[in-house]
């Protein structure tokens, strides 16, 4: 009695006609992407927002999915805003120019990258003073050597 053994269905033809299926994959082009998993770090946080997005999002859809997602998520530090306009987006902390926001994300060649608040908008967080404690300092740093004060309980 002869057991036959269940195999799966091979085309043993395809390999000896790889021309043949080489041409129609170079006539058809690259297979279409239909989603891609990109990181996005935002300045100050521990680890990267991950995303799925279209291939044919622009930057300004990958910012403003990134800061939606962060502030979902409630990550810290928390964000000072939530308005993509007031970010922008490069491809490392050390890059100095940022993307073009009306660039598709699929033609920047990169999946990870990073997300910072406009200068502008670090500015005017600087300029407020948000607690007593600071202003404390302000008036410290105006008055010069008023850290020498504390040793007035010496003078006897």
């Amino acid at each position: 009695m002869t057991v036959e053994l269940h195999r799966p269905k091979t085309l043993p033809e395809l390999l000896s006609n790889k021309d043949v299926v080489v041409d129609t994959i170079l006539q058809e082009g690259r297979p279409r992407l239909m989603k891609l998993l990109l990181n996005v770090t935002i300045q100050g946080s521990l680890g990267p927002v991950q995303l799925v997005m279209t291939p044919e999002s622009t930057v300004n859809d990958l910012i403003a999915t990134s800061v939606r997602i962060y502030a979902k998520e409630d990550r810290r530090p928390i964000l000072v805003t939530t308005d993509p306009a007031m970010f922008d987006l490069h491809y490392s902390q050390f890059s100095l120019e940022s993307l073009d926001r009306e660039e598709k994300v699929i033609a920047l060649g990169s999946r990870n990258y990073f997300l910072c608040v406009k200068k502008a908008m670090v500015d005017i967080c600087t300029t407020m003073p948000s607690s007593s404690c600071s202003k404390q300092v302000e008036k410290a740093s105006k008055n010069g050597f008023v850290w020498l004060k504390f040793m007035d309980f010496l003078q006897l």
